[in-house]
């Protein structure tokens, strides 16, 4: 017998999130409907950000520390 592996990518915690904040937007329902789109994507580029801000800090602190 063979065991086959699975793999499930899936969708993730922040694309559920996306997901809802864009049926919210989509539908006028609640707070949701007066947001701005970059909060309505947020969840998507949100994260890259974050990285992206970690990495210059991470940068800067390893440049001055050469000195």
């Amino acid at each position: 017998m063979s065991k086959e592996k699975s793999s499930s990518g899936g969708i993730g915690f922040l694309g559920i999130l996306f997901l809802i904040f864009l049926t919210l937007k989509l539908a006028g329902i609640g707070v949701v409907a007066n947001w701005s789109w970059w909060w309505v994507t947020a969840p998507l580029w949100m994260p890259l950000a974050l990285a992206a801000v970690i990495l210059v800090v991470y940068g800067i602190i390893n440049s001055i520390q050469k000195f």
